[in-house]
């Protein structure tokens, strides 16, 4: 066994550039595949450690969520479905929201941007505390005329950036900005960034409708909001007549359907650097067959001298394998340098911070997966070499 890594160490170093070429081949491969498995551990703790802070809180929609994550919308909720759920026991508050899109005008130009409106109150619990305001001050109940903007309505939707102060015309009626907020984390980007908010009444005064669309419930007790869940579907689905009217989900259901798609999600990720592994696994076994042609003289001195096909094969199985692990090891650190990158860069690009996470079970996996990959690649070099007549090889040299 000595004798065998000592050659396959005189070979490997005796093709010094061909070898560094295709320990690169490899380690690409494996870079791709741990820095987007890395990135996505990263993306996936930064939502749920957000999700997990907001454990006592149940979303109610007005339809159904299908299996692929599509959502059917089914109506609007009722003032007598919000008074009804305030007679459950165990929830804490209740904020009715009405959302839409609506015309915004700002200095010349227009633009369709999504109006939310609620109980000022209970809107501000659920958003202005955990985000936070850059300017003015949240809404008050008597703000017939002011609104609340988020950071991309004020930063980027616009030729100009909108102050405090500043007239927005919303769907014909002029509105007084009086607050503006900071730039929201991962979890509530979606929700604040490049919304409108406004009281509950004038929100639907301007978007015309009396239906509300979105409840958020707070409960007092986590451990009870699976149940107090499925009463509010049931309370809610008894008034509309309907089985599936409403569909209540708890911050634990999120995080069983977000760890789903995160899983769909990396091995998407997977098959597309496996690309990269397909080309590597080329490049060996080409790397390998001229190893053979180059060495078919050599060959067949071992034969003649003794080596069995078994010990050829071996040779030449483990100078793939000994590339292989070379190159697994350092597409492992390119992988986690190149994780790195992809995060800073995210970070500077969005404003949003996901930590590249190295997980070990990644690096060995990529190791592995290098290994395989390198030695089923240059089985039928190491094969055809192992097959050669000693007798005709020797002539060949």
């Amino acid at each position: 066994m000595r004798d065998e890594f000592l050659m396959a160490y005189r070979s490997i170093k005796e093709r010094k550039g061909r070898s560094i070429l295709t320990v690169l081949g490899i380690a690409v491969g494996i870079a791709a595949i741990v820095s987007l498995m890395s990135v996505g551990y990263g993306m996936e703790e930064a939502i749920t450690g957000e999700l997990t802070k907001m454990a006592d809180m149940i979303s109610v929609i007005p339809g159904e969520i299908s299996g692929h994550g599509g959502y059917v919308e089914k109506g609007g909720f009722t003032d007598r479905d919000v008074n009804d759920l305030q007679r459950i026991w165990g929830i804490k508050d209740i904020s009715a929201m009405v959302y839409g899109a609506a015309e915004v005008e700002y200095r010349n130009k227009r633009l369709p941007i999504f109006v939310l409106g609620g109980d000022t109150k209970e809107l501000g619990g659920f958003y202005v505390e955990p985000v936070g305001l850059k300017e003015g001050r949240w809404l008050r109940e008597n703000d017939y005329k002011g609104c609340v903007i988020g950071d991309r309505v004020a930063n980027d939707f616009f030729d100009e950036v909108i102050h405090v102060n500043d007239k927005l015309i919303i769907n014909g009626d002029k509105f007084i900005v009086v607050g503006i907020f900071e730039k929201a984390s991962t979890l509530y980007a979606a929700d604040v960034d490049p919304h409108i908010f406004l009281t509950l009444r004038i929100s639907q005064d301007v978007l015309q409708t009396e239906e509300i669309k979105y409840i958020m419930v707070r409960v007092y007790d986590i451990d009870e909001a699976e149940e107090i869940a499925e009463e509010i579907e049931e309370t809610i689905n008894d008034n509309h007549g309907l089985d599936d009217f409403a569909n209540a989900m708890t911050m634990g259901s999120a995080l069983e359907q977000i760890g789903t798609v995160f899983n769909i999600i990396r091995v998407v990720l997977v098959c597309i650097a496996a690309i990269a592994l397909v080309v590597a696994s080329i490049g060996i076994m080409n790397t390998m067959l001229m190893s053979v042609m180059e060495r078919t003289h050599e060959i067949g001195v071992m034969k003649a001298i003794g080596a069995k096909n078994r010990d050829v094969l071996s040779l030449f199985l483990l100078e793939t394998s000994v590339v292989s692990l070379l190159g697994g090891v350092a597409g492992c650190g390119l992988g986690w340098g190149m994780a790195i990158l992809i995060s800073f860069v995210v970070e500077m690009a969005s404003g949003i911070e996901i930590a590249a996470i190295p997980k070990p079970g990644v690096f060995l996996g990529g190791i592995a997966v290098a290994m395989i990959v390198g030695v089923l690649s240059g089985f039928y070099p190491a094969r055809k070499a192992s097959k050669m007549s000693p007798v005709e090889a020797v002539r060949y040299g």
